[in-house]
């Protein structure tokens, strides 16, 4: 019998079914989710160390080892990945998809109480533990530098301007903000010179804490109006900070600038981003579950020109 004899028979019942086939292949082309990963959640779990001041070698051979010699015997684990640096070790672990990962949380905290008797004793704390999703990666990363900014003002501007902005943005779930903090000003006390001045430690820290008070001063009152008076005396720059008086030593004062190093900065010089070898700041860009990864990022672009607009012109995105 010949297959194709029915649909030469019946041509209209044919061309009704391929019109059918063709609109159902349109419709689901433009109504199928697209993305470039398929959509995967891989039982995950990562367990952290610290041990400060140890070497990544020390902290490889003494914390991360018996670490996986434990936790390498919980069942169905398919991947074990280990990083070490100073002062810290992190273990990935992936289990198998039909992994439960609340059960496989259970057994990782076993496996780390039973690995405790094989840790260093300089170990203070537990290692810890953390249930991950892979999926939950950044879908973009943005990266803002300047010729003429600090890194502390630009992480101002991408914290009280952008990261809300961002968040607005349709299919953006979490909007984080890296490689640098706030503004502040840093003040390197030399222990020579307090000496000298005959200065604690204690009157410096009291004459900055009065240097920054905020209070409300009083109100002035005039029959059924009162009107309340409040001043700010934060001093928010170096330059401010240096002539501040921290004692009179016979009759002269001491300025804070003579017993210490004061300069503009931000609150942790230890976290900084680089961006093609240029200091930046990252606004790493998550999205919420279930938005399509490419029209997410397709809005977040469209969305960059009004960005730019709202921020300083010596930013570039």
């Amino acid at each position: 019998m010949n297959i194709s004899a029915p649909f030469i028979r019946r041509s209209v019942a044919t061309t009704l079914l391929t019109l059918g086939l063709a609109l159902a292949g349109g419709l689901a082309f433009f109504k199928l989710p697209v993305s470039p990963l398929p959509q995967v959640d891989i039982p995950t779990i990562v367990v952290s160390a610290t041990m400060p001041g140890a070497s990544p070698d020390t902290m490889a051979a003494t914390v991360a080892t018996p670490l996986e010699r434990h936790l390498g015997q919980i069942a169905d684990i398919s991947e074990i990945t280990s990083t070490s640096t100073l002062g810290s070790t992190r273990v990935i672990l992936q289990f198998g998809l039909s992994r439960d990962i609340d059960g496989a949380a259970r057994d990782v905290q076993a496996a780390i109480n039973a690995a405790r008797a094989d840790l260093p004793t300089a170990l203070r704390s537990n290692p810890t533990y953390r249930k991950v999703n892979p999926a939950d990666a950044p879908i973009m990363i943005l990266a803002l530098t300047s010729n003429t900014l600090s890194r502390g003002q630009l992480y101002d501007s991408a914290a009280t301007v952008l990261q809300q902005k961002l968040s607005q943005v349709e299919g953006i779930g979490q909007v984080t903000i890296g490689g640098s903090s706030l503004p502040a000003v840093r003040v390197e006390i030399n222990p020579h010179a307090l000496s000298q001045y005959g200065i604690g430690l204690e009157d410096v820290r009291a004459a900055l804490s009065a240097a920054n008070a905020n209070a409300p001063k009083g109100a002035i009152e005039s029959g059924d109006r009162r009107w309340q008076i409040y001043t700010n005396d934060q001093a928010k720059e170096a330059a401010a900070y240096r002539s501040l008086v921290i004692a009179y030593r016979k009759g002269a004062p001491v300025r804070l600038s003579d017993v210490a190093t004061v300069e503009d900065s931000v609150e942790s010089v230890r976290n900084e981003g680089l961006s093609d070898g240029k200091p930046s700041v990252l606004i790493i860009l998550a999205r919420e579950p279930g938005a399509n990864i490419i029209e997410t990022v397709e809005r977040v672009k469209a969305a960059l020109p009004e960005l730019r607009a709202s921020i300083p012109a010596d930013i570039d995105v």
